[in-house]
């Protein structure tokens, strides 16, 4: 379990942002499984979902955008549980970019790669490892975006959620594996210590081009669409 609780450059858990947010939320003082709990919700519903600068950011980084997508939130999930002395772990994964869309429109849809780089966070609780992905989508955002499209009550594929049943989906965590985007996945990276280990490996493939294009435009996009449907009336 040691590999699974170390620090990182990424997992940058001795920051004295996410020290102070730890502190202030008094979640070493919970016992195990509600420490687990306090640390997804808040990282599910007070990080709102979003798309930051790139896939490489510190879980600090994460905390202060205040916003993240599956690999940057998980970054920042993976850093609080650790700074809590939970062991976790990282698994890698590509999507079907049909996943995304709604969130990418217009050329931003179109130019993006058919493989989306994508990650969940494995804990280690009771003797079991947990395959948590439930905690991408803000529920707030998840509950418009249902709201909007009422009328799907099987599987849905979009917007950033790739599930059999939409109205229904496994997001709260009460000892089980949690899932949003899971029917997506079409490549499997395995399992890895920490997300900076994965990816020294394997990571967005992205022109030099497209790498500027996402960060100073595509992205902005992407977040005022998210935003538009979270703050739908």
């Amino acid at each position: 379990m040691k590999n699974y609780l170390q620090e990182t450059p990424m997992l940058n858990y001795s920051n004295k942002s996410i020290q102070e947010l730890i502190e202030r939320k008094g979640w070493k003082h919970l016992d195990e499984f509600h420490r687990i709990l306090e640390i997804y919700n808040f990282v599910r519903d007070d990080i709102l979902f979003g798309y930051n600068i790139n896939d490489n950011v510190t879980a600090s980084r994460v905390l202060s955008d205040g916003y993240g997508q599956c690999n940057t939130k998980g970054t920042l999930f993976m850093a609080l549980l650790r700074g809590c002395q939970i062991p976790c772990r990282i698994h890698g994964f590509t999507i079907d970019k049909k996943l995304q869309k709604g969130a990418m429109t217009g050329f931003v849809y179109k130019n993006a790669p058919l493989n989306v780089f994508h990650s969940w966070v494995e804990i280690y609780y009771d003797g079991s490892w947990y395959e948590l992905e439930g905690f991408i989508l803000d529920k707030l955002y998840l509950n418009q975006l249902q709201k909007l499209n009422s009328s799907c009550t099987g599987a849905f594929c979009g917007y950033g959620v790739a599930v059999t049943d939409f109205q229904n989906p496994i997001i709260d965590w009460n000892k089980n594996n949690t899932y949003i985007q899971s029917e997506g996945i079409n490549q499997d990276f395995g399992i890895y210590d920490c997300p900076d280990d994965l990816l020294k490996v394997h990571h967005q493939d992205l022109s030099k081009v497209k790498t500027i294009l996402y960060r100073y435009l595509g992205r902005h996009l992407m977040n005022r669409n998210v935003k538009k449907i979270r703050n739908h009336k």
